[in-house]
């Protein structure tokens, strides 16, 4: 990467993972702290503040993203940053449940992660744009680790309200970012990778493996928000921890989870066992929630059982964009990755208000027994999936002299490559390679040389 492009890349991560901090902060202390709230009379409408954020943000982000092609990337970021920061200042205010809800709205409008992915677009060339997207990938995973420790910590000193307002102070200091830190684009334009291209829509729709992962990053969220309108009175109920100490449960079970999964993860591409990699963890993510709905009156079963919830959602977590990439056609990467982030959104809402109604008629067990239920039926569909095929993404930029169809058939027929797009109106070639066996060498060579 240039200068330029490293600083865009860390700069938009840290937004990206800003954002991502203003959930994950308050989901191991929200339902305690919703309860003590006016109105808040059964845990329904705790689920219902609790995943508010979720449901505004799958109606909005892949409109936002469109619409930032033509207005531009950085208008609809300011937006959003205020919009976040604005539902933030209302939710710390908040002395009810209704007033709760609507800070939580408020915030989930504020969705710009498809314009942040867009404009990281622009900002990079597309030899280097896997490096920079993985870049936003890692700060989501160690901002949700560093949230489940620190949650219950903040909430000890400053209260919930105050993670509401450091949130909202944070965005507004992001704003500052944004101005200063990140670059101005030469132009913004649509790009296949990271756009969702309405054209495309259909054709990703119907891919029955592609429906496969939209299930199951929508089944994977959905119990993990129902969970935690469960586990902070069960860890208090069970174990006598107040909810300042809750960060003592989280800290060890999160750390293992992440060592854990980094060797099946190297094991699943390197071997090519992606396949078994991900039904294994979708079998114990299962066995973890069948084992906490039968060891809810024991401590020390459920910290067990957690610990190989995170083992397995870590491990799911990393592996469902990978399948994605490799499955999606070329030329429609951006789009399915634009669905698959829609599905995890309505995955936060259901999950939250499915937990909060099952909790206030059905208790604890009701709640397990739905989380079950999804994870028995997406390793039902996990079973019968196709393997993924052993291929990497690349891109590469291109000249404005050529004939695509010329280029893609002389592609084609380098060692390795195995589908190609080119798409003469953004300049760029689309390539599925072989992970273990493709002369990148000679495809650069070839386009430097040819085109």
């Amino acid at each position: 990467m240039t200068a330029l492009e490293l600083r865009a890349s860390l700069g938009l991560a840290g937004i990206y993972a800003l954002r991502m901090l203003g959930m994950f902060l308050i989901l191991p202390v929200f339902a305690m702290y919703a309860q003590t709230l006016h109105g808040a009379s059964n845990h329904t409408l705790i689920g219902l503040a609790l995943g508010s954020y979720g449901l505004v943000q799958a109606l909005l982000q892949l409109p936002l993203g469109m619409l930032s092609d033509k207005v531009g990337r950085k208008k609809i970021i300011y937006i959003g940053l205020l919009l976040f920061a604005t539902g933030s200042f209302i939710a710390a205010s908040a002395d009810n449940i209704a007033m709760l809800t609507v800070g939580r709205v408020v915030q989930g409008s504020g969705a710009i992660s498809a314009v942040i992915t867009a404009l990281l677009a622009d900002l990079t060339r597309e030899e280097v744009r896997t490096r920079a997207m993985a870049l936003i990938g890692m700060s989501i995973g160690t901002t949700f680790a560093v949230s489940l420790v620190l949650g219950p910590l903040l909430a000890h000193y400053i209260g919930v309200n105050g993670i509401f307002t450091l949130t909202g102070v944070l965005s507004l200091l992001a704003l500052i970012g944004v101005w200063r830190i990140i670059p101005d684009p030469v132009h913004s334009s649509f790009h296949s990778d990271t756009g969702t291209n309405t054209a495309r829509l259909p054709v990703v729709l119907r891919n029955r493996e592609l429906q496969r992962l939209n299930f199951g990053i929508f089944a994977l969220h959905a119990a993990q928000m129902a969970m935690f309108v469960t586990i902070p009175f069960a860890l208090t109920s069970t174990g006598g921890l107040d909810k300042s100490q809750h960060w003592q449960v989280y800290l060890p079970v999160v750390v293992a989870g992440f060592f854990l999964m980094v060797p099946a993860i190297i094991y699943g591409e390197k071997k090519a066992k992606l396949k078994q990699v991900f039904v294994a963890a979708i079998a114990l993510m299962t066995m973890a929630q069948i084992g906490m709905a039968l060891a809810l009156s024991s401590f020390w079963m459920i910290v067990l059982w957690l610990g190989l919830y995170f083992i397995a959602f870590n491990i799911l977590e990393a592996t469902l964009p990978s399948l994605i990439s490799k499955i999606a056609p070329a030329d429609a990467k951006g789009t399915a990755i634009g669905v698959y982030n829609t599905a995890q959104s309505f995955g936060l809402f259901s999950g939250a208000v499915a937990g909060g109604w099952l909790y206030s008629h059905h208790g604890p067990l009701g709640v397990f027994a739905f989380t079950s239920v999804l994870m028995l039926a997406w390793l039902l569909m996990s079973l019968t999936m196709a393997p993924p095929k052993a291929v990497k993404s690349q891109m590469f930029h291109l000249g404005t002299r050529y004939d695509a169809d010329t280029l893609s058939r002389q592609l084609a027929a380098l060692r390795g490559v195995s589908e190609v797009v080119v798409l003469p109106a953004e300049c760029v070639a689309y390539l599925k390679v072989s992970q273990h066996d493709w002369d990148e060498a000679a495809v650069k060579q070839f386009i430097q040389e040819t085109y």
